[in-house]
């Protein structure tokens, strides 16, 4: 599949997942071995700090990371762990998760994901993650 094909389809699975388009993700960057997904900052995703919520943050990654892990393991995968680390509070009008494969098998890929968040034209990292992305068979396989 070539990169617009591969984009497309991964687009059609973001379109897909009911939580993804609650938060109006999008997904820019979608190739072998990279993604890039994106998530405006509304005032309904914040804490009570003015921050991003946290788990909003984890979402960014988590669904990152299984898209770049898709990217080369194909669309049968799950996140099997991750784990993320907060770096400093999400203030701004977008997050930017950038995610690559840092090794990948037949069956599993460990990824990692920086999130950043866009502020005044300027992005700065906010969280770091990295996971195991696995594929998975169901009955009608």
């Amino acid at each position: 599949m070539n990169y617009s094909g591969l984009l497309r389809a991964g687009r059609q699975a973001l379109e897909s997942q009911p939580f993804s388009k609650l938060l109006n993700a999008k997904l820019r960057v979608f190739s072998p071995g990279e993604v890039v997904l994106e998530v405006p900052i509304t005032e309904e995703l914040m804490q009570q700090h003015g921050f991003v919520h946290g788990g909003v943050i984890s979402y960014a990654a988590d669904n990152s990371l299984t898209f770049v892990g898709a990217s080369v393991l194909g669309a049968k995968v799950l996140t099997s762990e991750y784990k993320i680390n907060y770096l400093r509070p999400a203030i701004g009008d977008k997050l930017i998760a950038r995610s690559q494969v840092v090794s990948a098998g037949k069956r599993q890929a460990v990824c990692r994901c920086d999130i950043f968040v866009l502020a005044d034209q300027e992005e700065k990292l906010c969280a770091t993650a990295q996971g195991t992305i696995v594929t998975f068979v169901t009955d009608d396989d």
